[in-house]
């Protein structure tokens, strides 16, 4: 399923964002699971955290794509938000600007129903997933279609401009 994302992120040439809105996915992931158990990712051992998707987002912001990730979250936060937070240094290491976005500053914006990204204001990626946080059919949908990619692109840029940089964003 992430085969859509990365193909696309691959052929971006200028913006890449991309909205979160649950408070927990996929939580039989094995790293998701090590961090419960009590494992963190040591920042100063890159070779130990650092993986393949990370060299894709590494090869579209050298490219010079603008690549964001808005974390839309309930606090305080849950167990899987709080993993997430622990382990964005990755992401920005990668070339992200991740930003947080508490509900409660949400609460007079219109936002999609389903997670997602827009490609060069051009291309939508809307993902689905269970009340657990599950992938559920069809998984990814993607739209070529500039007419719902800037709506949904309207919404997120809404939203980007109230959250709050990860570097500066301290958890309820």
């Amino acid at each position: 399923m992430a085969t859509a994302v990365r193909e696309a992120l691959a052929r971006a040439r200028h913006t890449a964002k991309h909205l979160e809105m649950r408070d927990s996915y996929m939580r039989d992931d094995p790293n998701f699971i090590r961090w419960q158990q009590g494992h963190r990712d040591d920042p100063a051992d890159r070779d130990s955290w650092w993986r393949p998707w990370l060299d894709v987002v590494a090869a579209a912001t050298a490219r010079g794509v603008v690549m964001r990730r808005l974390r839309v979250v309930s606090e305080p936060l849950s167990d899987y938000t709080r993993y997430e937070y622990d382990g964005t240094f990755t992401n920005v290491a990668a070339g992200e600007d991740v930003r947080w976005l508490p509900r409660s500053a949400a609460r007079d914006l219109l936002l999609p129903a389903l997670d997602g990204w827009v490609m060069d204001d051009s291309l939508l990626i809307l993902h689905h997933f269970s009340g657990e946080g599950q992938w559920t059919g069809p998984g990814m949908e993607v739209f070529d279609d500039a007419r719902m990619a800037e709506q949904y692109a309207r919404a997120y840029d809404a939203a980007w401009r109230r959250a709050i940089p990860h570097g500066v964003y301290e958890p309820a």
